[in-house]
């Protein structure tokens, strides 16, 4: 009987197999984004049973199992690890159809060589099996495994880039870099919580204590510098949308006082200093050479009381349905209007908005890099097999498909370099289909090439990042 993870698993035809496995299958990999503890890289983590390295951290997991009625203390909670992997293997029967039964099967073949369907019964069998092999097995051995020849991780500029100094001292091959996410800069509406962050942000940059709005911005600007120095050539920013609206200097600075000292910031005050703030951060991406990310579209933190219990990013976000178009091109316009638009990669949440960022892109091409404005990969709740094809067939229409940076893992699991495989095996899929459907030319060559620059290259040459000569392509 066939293992249902197979060599030639969701590929339908013999095109879409030749795409995969003679251009796709052993491209490295360019994880750009994603969001792996740095630290478990620097210490080359071992990890104590499946347990951790499966589930631990993965709320896409989470959710699943509190659907099929597990309690939180065996998701997130104090159940052993050995209850938890039983509670995992109990459920995944249950996400036929989702795309973690794909994913799920998919991390057991490659990481550890098992083929069993996962369910209650092959659960013993599993546990034994995997934590045989991942007893030889640390962090480096996976990224060597995979050819992961780069990753950037998400760090706050208020984090020591000690843990990075480290991770350069291994010797890894995989390049590691940070990515400058100041998310928590914005937040002048939480003055509880803005406040300490401050004084962490100006102990992470050497400095005395932040007075002013004029220290604050030299403070975060010298974060930023110590990231370009360490490598980082990539910003990121995860709203529900873009800011654009008219704020000065004076305006900025008073907002910042007032959070200063204990009044929070309203709506409009928010949106004016979130406004100014970005387009200066834009700037210094632009001047820097960096490219910056636009995380759009995220309902964050829903259920309140168990945000409360247990923090945020365990499980509780979902697609929003905000109106995007217009505060986006403002942003983006105001920037190109002074030639300070840094290359940028926008990522929708809401496939609703697939054309509205599809068509974005085309109106800041400027002919000055080849795809400088991408729409980026199918993100978190759009990563699976249906939204990607969404995803690729909105810029194939309205842009350049083949000048498309392709997949990252946007994860905190190191068992997520599957979905790197996965994304390849739909688009070789998707486009062998069109080849044998007459729709593309049935010339393996052109299209093969094609593949092999979604995969790694364009990824390699637009973010402009180093990499060991094994990995240059």
């Amino acid at each position: 009987m066939k293992p249902f993870i197979h060599d030639d698993f969701l590929l339908q035809t013999d095109a879409a197999r030749d795409l995969f496995h003679t251009f796709a299958k052993s491209e490295p990999i360019f994880d750009y984004h994603c969001h792996l503890p740095p630290a478990q890289i620097a210490d080359n983590h071992a990890f104590a049973d499946l347990s951790e390295i499966w589930l631990g951290g993965d709320h896409y997991k989470w959710r699943a199992m509190r659907s099929n009625g597990v309690d939180e203390r065996v998701c997130t909670g104090n159940a052993s690890p050995l209850e938890k992997h039983h509670a995992w293997c109990a459920a995944v029967p249950y996400t036929l159809r989702n795309p973690l039964y794909h994913w799920s099967h998919l991390e057991l073949k490659r990481y550890f060589g098992i083929d069993a369907v996962i369910n209650p019964a092959s659960a013993k069998e599993i546990w034994e099996q995997a934590n045989a092999k991942l007893a030889g097995m640390r962090v480096h051995d996976i990224l060597a495994a995979n050819k992961v020849a780069v990753i950037c991780t998400t760090d706050d500029p208020a984090d020591s880039l000690e843990t990075h100094e480290r991770i350069r001292k291994t010797g890894i091959k995989t390049r590691v870099y940070p990515t400058f996410r100041p998310d928590k800069a914005f937040i002048v509406h939480q003055p509880a919580a803005f406040n300490p962050y401050l004084e962490k942000l100006a102990g992470a940059a050497g400095a005395g204590v932040i007075k002013s709005f004029e220290d604050f911005l030299a403070t975060l600007k010298k974060r930023h510098d110590d990231f370009h120095a360490f490598g980082g050539r990539l910003s990121d920013h995860g709203l529900e949308t873009s800011f654009a609206e008219p704020c000065t200097a004076g305006e900025a600075a008073a907002i910042f006082a007032a959070a200063r000292h204990g009044r929070a910031a309203t709506p409009d005050e928010l949106a004016k200093y979130s406004s100014f703030l970005m387009l200066e951060l834009g700037r210094w991406d632009a001047a820097r050479g960096w490219t910056k990310q636009l995380h759009l579209g995220a309902l964050r933190s829903n259920n309140t009381r168990l945000l409360a219990k247990l923090g945020p990013d365990t499980g509780f976000d979902s697609i929003g349905d905000f109106s995007q178009a217009k505060s986006l091109s403002r942003y983006l316009d105001t920037l190109d209007s002074t030639g300070q638009l840094p290359r940028t990669v926008l990522y929708n949440l809401n496939p609703a908005d697939n054309y509205v960022f599809a068509t974005m892109i085309g109106n800041f091409q400027d002919g000055s890099v080849a795809g400088k404005m991408q729409f980026g990969s199918g993100w978190w709740f759009l990563d699976q097999k249906e939204a990607m094809e969404w995803q690729m067939n909105a810029l194939s229409n309205l842009g350049l498909l083949r000048r498309f940076v392709g997949m990252l893992t946007d994860s905190r699991s190191f068992m997520s370099y599957t979905r790197h495989e996965y994304f390849r095996r739909v688009l070789c899929n998707l486009l062998g289909n069109e080849m044998e459907r007459g729709e593309l030319p049935m010339d393996r060559e052109l299209v093969g090439a094609m593949v092999r620059e979604i995969c790694f290259s364009n990824a390699r040459d637009y973010f402009r990042l180093g990499l060991d000569a094994a990995y240059a392509g």
